[in-house]
C-alpha cells in the first residue's frame, strides 16, 4: 500500500536525518482526519519534484513533525501538457480539474468560450478559482504527483490565442474537424518538450470565429471519435491519446 502523500510549503534544505514540520490545514487533516500517529511513514512533497519518505515523530492539533528517512528529486515530466477548459456547468469543472491531474497535465486554464454557460465574475470567480485549485491539490495527491499542476485565473479567447501561439504543439477539440486526432498524431511527431496544448470547448460547442482564431494562431482543429464527450472528460481523453505518443507512456 502507497504511504499517504502531505504537501508542505519547502523542502528546501531538507536531508536525511533532518525534521520537517507540517503545519495548518494539511497537518489538521493527517491528525485529526487520518489519525496520523508518532511512528508510522509518510510522503512528503513540495509540489516542485522534491519529496522526501519520512517517520512521523510528533504530532500536535495542527502540526506534526517528521524525520527524514529519504530524499528523492523528480525532474519535471516532458513534454508537458497544458489544457485549455472552457467553463463548465456545475460542478463538471472540478470533475475535469481532477481527471486532468491525475492524468499528469502540467497546467489547467480556465477558459471564458463565448458559449460557456458558466460566469465568472467577482467574487463567485474567486470563488470558483479557489475550488479548482483545491481540487487540483488534493489530486495530485491522491496521484502521487511530484509536481502540482497549475490552475491559471480565468483567460479570454485572446489569451489562448496567445498560449497556442507560444505552443510547441496545439490542438482544438471540434466536433466538426475533418481530422482525427489519433491521425494527426500518426503523421506528426510530437515534440519531446512541451508544451502540448489541447483547447476543449463548452457545452454549446465552439463558435466559427473561435476556430477561427485558434487554427490561425496554429492549432489543428481535430475530432476525437464518433461519439461526442462531455466538455469535463473530451480534455483527458484528448490527453491520454497526445501521453501515448510520448515517452512518458512509453
Amino acid at each position: 500500500m502507497s504511504l499517504p502523500v502531505h504537501l508542505v510549503a519547502s523542502l528546501d534544505g531538507a536531508a536525511v536525518g533532518g525534521a520537517v514540520s507540517v503545519d495548518g490545514d494539511e497537518a489538521h487533516h493527517a491528525v485529526a482526519v487520518r489519525r496520523l500517529r508518532a511512528g508510522e511513514q509518510v510522503v512528503l512533497s513540495d509540489g516542485r519534484g522534491t519529496s522526501v519518505t519520512a517517520e512521523v515523530a510528533e504530532t500536535g492539533k495542527r502540526l506534526f513533525t517528521a524525520t527524514v528517512l529519504s530524499v528523492t528529486t523528480h525532474p519535471a515530466p516532458e513534454p508537458s501538457v497544458v489544457v485549455v477548459q472552457a467553463l463548465p456547468k456545475g460542478e463538471r469543472g472540478e470533475l475535469a480539474v481532477e481527471v486532468l491531474t491525475e492524468i499528469g497535465v502540467a497546467r489547467i486554464v480556465p477558459w471564458a468560450a463565448s458559449r460557456s454557460v458558466a460566469v465568472w465574475k467577482g467574487e463567485r470567480a474567486e470563488k470558483s478559482l479557489a475550488k479548482w485549485r483545491s481540487t487540483a491539490r488534493e489530486a495530485a495527491k491522491q496521484a502521487r504527483r511530484a509536481w502540482l499542476p497549475e490552475v491559471d485565473p480565468l483567460a479570454s479567447t485572446a489569451d489562448v490565442v496567445e498560449l497556442i501561439a507560444a505552443a510547441a504543439y496545439a490542438v482544438v477539440l471540434h466536433e466538426e474537424a475533418t481530422t482525427a486526432l489519433a491521425t494527426d498524431l500518426a503523421s506528426v511527431p510530437l515534440p519531446p518538450t512541451g508544451p502540448l496544448v489541447v483547447v476543449v470547448g463548452p457545452e454549446g460547442g465552439l463558435t466559427p470565429d473561435e476556430v477561427e482564431a485558434f487554427v490561425s494562431a496554429g492549432a489543428v482543429s481535430v475530432r476525437l471519435g464518433a461519439e461526442v464527450l462531455r466538455t469535463s472528460t473530451a480534455g483527458v481523453a484528448a490527453v491520454a491519446a497526445l501521453l501515448s505518443r510520448t515517452e512518458r507512456w512509453t
